[in-house]
């Protein structure tokens, strides 16, 4: 029994002078898991702070449309990022884009969530004219063109197919069988637009003339009642997003171009099938812009660059991959876009669904804030302008200076830098995050017929095209 005591104790000097030595690679992975908790602990503990600004005007009416791009808005409000920058925001869904312009520019509204092309119009005499300024581009890419499945029946079979499903992007060329049959039968065909200074009707508009389809003209003397059908092979009307399927149910409209969750509705009650994405026609345009008046900024200064920091920081929440399902989730909520998180998702999770079931992967079908997409670029509002030339809402030849010109009055940069200065101060964003920029982008050939664009040559961009006004 001793001796057996007397081997124990034998064994256990042993083990602790083997286990006294300290393996260094051993040693190294404690010490840097030890840190990283450390780390981790430290970030919980001082995370990156606001540093709220004196804002002249802290309770705030914004105005919105009940579209899956109004997400910066939604998620800047459901998340506190407005309420850490000192403001009280109420959010109030409103019936159309006219309703909201008018109460912007009536002060009904502090700011909104607007067509891009809106306040740019407001600038250059089209329509109702006044002094509006975007510090914020709410997002890159995210509408679509559908057609009812009438329409798609006449053309599905002259579409090449590639593993039994239709190529994309599918050109507008391919709507021509169906045009000459409505043409046969004297039946206009019909495109929804959801307003006139829309990205959507100039994107239907870009797509269409790219494969030889006349959209028509604005007419010289009545810019704001007219529909610009003149010269036209197709109709365009405008209607509200979220009417545009029960109206292609109806049979008012044979198609439409719309954001979402409007063409996934389409596919989710069998009414209508997307054929093209608006990233298809162009690659990563802008889409919708948060709009002001020139006095509220002028007025409140600390306020405007407020809003653009709470606004900021939601589009980088968006485009956290993690963050998307939780993001659907909100925005499906009654004060929001309220509608099925399961539609919403269809697009706003890296997918979208084309024909029923035929679901591809489109990762950058909504970008909220890679690729400097909350940056207001001179040169994405001046290709708002070309397109308003091309098809005769600005009614005179411009020089090139001008669009420039006009574009400074309207895009204000100066808010978005302050702002993301202030923001990367604090420790939200990183200096990779704000562009180096001079209000210009690359000269780009990202569209679907390749023709190329530099916004710094608007002129010879508008001469460029087959269809379309010349300067």
């Amino acid at each position: 029994m001793k001796k057996l005591a007397l081997k124990l104790i034998v064994l256990l000097v042993i083990a602790l002078t083997v286990t006294s030595f300290k393996n260094p690679e051993t040693s190294n992975t404690i010490s840097k898991k030890k840190n990283t908790i450390v780390r981790k602990k430290t970030d919980l503990q001082n995370p990156p702070k606001t540093k709220k600004l004196p804002v002249e005007k802290p309770n705030i009416t914004i105005g919105f449309i009940k579209l899956t791009d109004m997400a910066p808005l939604a998620i800047a409000k459901f998340l506190g990022y407005f309420e850490e920058e000192g403001l009280t925001v109420n959010l109030e869904a409103q019936a159309n884009w006219r309703e909201i312009l008018d109460k912007v520019i009536d002060n009904q509204l502090d700011g909104a969530q607007m067509l891009a092309g809106q306040p740019i119009a407001a600038a250059v005499g089209c329509g109702r004219q006044a002094q509006l300024v975007t510090s914020y581009s709410m997002d890159l890419n995210g509408n679509a063109i559908t057609l009812s499945n009438e329409a798609w029946a006449k053309i599905k079979d002259s579409i090449p197919q590639e593993y039994g499903k239709p190529v994309h992007p599918i050109p507008s060329y391919a709507l021509k069988p169906v045009l000459n049959f409505y043409k046969h039968v004297n039946k206009p065909f019909t495109f929804g637009i959801v307003g006139a200074y829309s990205t959507h009707n100039y994107q239907l508009r870009y797509w269409l003339a790219a494969g030889g389809i006349n959209p028509g003209f604005y007419s010289n003397t009545n810019i704001q009642g007219s529909k610009g059908n003149a010269n036209a092979d197709v109709q365009l009307n405008i209607t509200a997003p979220p009417q545009m399927p029960e109206t292609l149910k109806g049979g008012t409209i044979n198609g439409y171009c719309v954001g979402e969750p409007w063409n996934q509705q389409a596919v989710e009650e069998s009414i209508g099938v997307p054929i093209v994405t608006s990233r298809e026609i162009w690659k990563n345009h802008p889409e919708k812009v948060f709009v002001m008046t020139k006095e509220f900024v002028t007025k409140y200064p600390n306020t405007a660059t407020a809003i653009t920091k709470a606004l900021i920081k939601a589009g980088k929440w968006l485009d956290n991959p993690e963050n998307r399902k939780e993001a659907t989730r909100i925005l499906s909520k009654s004060a929001y876009v309220d509608g099925s998180k399961r539609v919403i998702d269809n697009s706003m999770l890296g997918t979208f669904e084309f024909e029923k079931g035929d679901v591809r992967s489109v990762p950058d079908f909504n970008v909220f804030f890679r690729y400097n997409a909350t940056y207001p670029y001179y040169s994405d509002g001046i290709w708002f302008m070309t397109q308003m030339r091309r098809w005769g809402q600005i009614t005179e030849s411009k020089p090139d200076e001008w669009y420039l010109s006009k574009i400074k009055e309207v895009y204000k940069p100066d808010i978005w830098f302050q702002a993301a200065k202030l923001l990367q101060e604090e420790g939200f964003i990183s200096e990779s995050d704000i562009p180096v920029t001079n209000g210009f982008k690359p000269a780009t050939n990202e569209f679907i017929d390749g023709m190329v664009y530099d916004g710094r040559k608007p002129v010879e961009y508008i001469n460029s095209f087959k269809i379309g006004l010349k300067n």
